[in-house]
């Protein structure tokens, strides 16, 4: 029997823990979720003889080990810091090792020690990073086998509330990590255009955001998700010169992001003054309110164009900016606060339906001739559970995981991301049976 664990169980693990149960008779598994959240964990496994709970302190050395020594294979949906810390347990106890954050630099460090055991770490296997990482090579290698020259290619993806469930002015509601959403472009954004580096800074990556236009969704505003340029040498595309990945939002949800980040509002460096108790004592503080004769909201919201005030009122007093409702406790930052409030009113309803939209464009020529590819993915979610985003991120885990534990891969060694097609294959083919599958327009 292969013993799989499962470290994490928060929003994003629903879909990979039942996929998990559902082959784990089958396959002669045994599921161990860890967390440090009982009743998450029961949530997840309810009653299935195939899983074991396990209610941990992840941080705890001894706690944590215990676990991956007992494991044939350890699957990460933990916070990105700590994956390095399970990353170092699996070197120690020769465990095979998947995550879906960003490679870090701690575990890219680990390559040469993975590959001298045999082992494979691989990151980036979730929805955004590795379905675009799999799709991405799919559509790439595909031109590069008929002699064609790719130049450029763009690669766009959102975590989105569906239209059926979207009530709120601001087009939002979390399906994934709230911190993550509130910190999203702090790193700024770098990419290819028209073979020239650019460089968006935080102050300014929500600001006046270009459109795409995807079928049967709308237009959608993007901004430049981190360093694209990291990921040239891998995509291995040296003619582009234009790449580019970037972070889907409704257009309303920028303009209004953009004011919060103006004001301070997202800050988790800095704090608010002692004498502030309530939203509106924040609000007023961060926009430097003194003048009596005029509203709060009034005073934040004359800063904004004529043709946006209106519409970015209404979206500051929904959220509850300008009232009396007192500040939380966790008041350590700005951003604390705002986590605090918008994960009250963000908060998906049980029978909401979340939207992940991914769409590819490419332009590349074959024969002198200018051809054009756009790929799109849409998938919805069935409730605030079952989610579209966590289906998109555990899937994949998943899968590998299968296919890792019935031989049934030439494993690569070391630490990788998904972007062979020994990998993203068989992987991408089972996930369309899943319905994530995209759908390609050529011209």
């Amino acid at each position: 029997m292969s013993k799989i664990l499962v470290v994490g169980a928060g929003k994003s693990s629903t879909w990979l823990i039942k996929y998990l149960l559902q082959h784990a008779a089958s396959s002669k598994w045994s599921v161990t979720v860890a967390d440090g959240n009982a009743k998450a964990i029961s949530e997840k496994i309810g009653d299935s003889q195939h899983a074991k709970a396990a209610v941990c302190d992840i941080t705890s050395k001894s706690e944590r080990q215990a676990l991956v020594k007992d494991a044939d294979i350890v699957l990460s949906l933990m916070p990105p810091q700590l994956h390095a810390l399970l990353a170092a347990d699996c070197l120690e106890f020769k465990k095979n090792l998947i995550t879906s954050s960003y490679l870090s630099p701690e575990i890219k460090e680990m390559d040469a020690k993975a590959k001298e055991s045999g082992l494979l770490f691989m990151c980036e296997m979730g929805l955004d990073p590795g379905i675009d990482h799999m799709t991405a090579n799919h559509i790439i290698h595909s031109i590069q086998r008929v002699a064609c020259i790719l130049e450029n290619f763009s690669s766009y993806c959102g975590g989105l509330i569906a239209p059926e469930s979207d009530d709120n002015p601001w087009h939002y509601k979390f399906s994934w990590n709230p911190r993550n959403v509130v910190d999203a472009g702090k790193s700024g954004g770098t990419y290819l255009l028209d073979g020239t580096e650019k460089h968006v800074d935080y102050s300014d990556i929500f600001r006046n955001n270009a459109q795409i236009s995807v079928d049967t969704v709308g237009n959608l505003a993007w901004y430049a998700n981190r360093d694209s340029l990291k990921y040239l040498t891998t995509y291995d595309i040296p003619d582009a010169t234009t790449f580019l990945r970037a972070t889907l939002r409704h257009p309303d949800f920028c303009l209004g992001w953009n004011e919060l980040v103006q004001l301070g509002a997202t800050d988790s460096a800095k704090g608010p003054a002692e004498s502030a108790q309530t939203y509106g004592d924040w609000m007023g503080g961060l926009s430097n309110y003194s003048d009596s004769s005029k509203s709060l909201s009034d005073h934040v919201c004359s800063r904004f164009p004529d043709v946006e005030r209106n519409k970015l009122k209404g979206m500051f007093e929904g959220l509850g900016l300008f009232n009396g409702t007192p500040l939380p406790a966790s008041r350590n930052s700005h951003g604390d606060i705002l986590l605090s409030l918008l994960e009250n009113k963000w908060a998906m309803q049980p029978d909401d339906r979340d939207m992940v939209v991914m769409q590819h464009e490419v332009a590349y020529t074959h024969r002198g001739r200018a051809n054009s590819l756009k790929s799109s993915l849409v998938v919805k979610g069935e409730t605030r559970e079952l989610s579209a985003m966590a289906k998109c991120v555990g899937l994949p885990m998943g899968i590998l995981a299968r296919i890792i534990l019935g031989n049934r891969l030439k494993m690569p060694t070391g630490v990788q991301i998904p972007v062979m097609p020994a990998v993203y294959r068989p992987v991408l083919n089972e996930l369309a049976h899943y319905g994530i599958e995209f759908f390609d327009v050529q011209s």
